[in-house]
């Protein structure tokens, strides 16, 4: 037995297309806070601290946007 389904693709309307701006936007607003929340929070540690976490106080912005952005 054989079945046959057919699907038909609908286009997307004007409100689908802005509330995935929104979406977009929103996503990267996140994302920059996470990275601005961690430097702000990795440069009130001091060296010693950051020495236990394996930081080094000049990689903190290459930390923060691998934690932000992923690598």
């Amino acid at each position: 037995m054989a079945y046959v389904k057919t699907t038909r693709a609908v286009p997307a309307t004007a409100t689908d297309r802005i509330s995935g701006i929104f979406a977009a936007i929103s996503a990267m607003l996140a994302r920059r806070r996470v990275y601005d929340l961690t430097i702000r929070e990795l440069r009130q540690l001091t060296d010693r601290e950051l020495s236990d976490l394996g930081i080094a106080r000049s990689l903190i912005i290459e930390t923060a946007r691998e934690a932000a952005y992923g690598k």
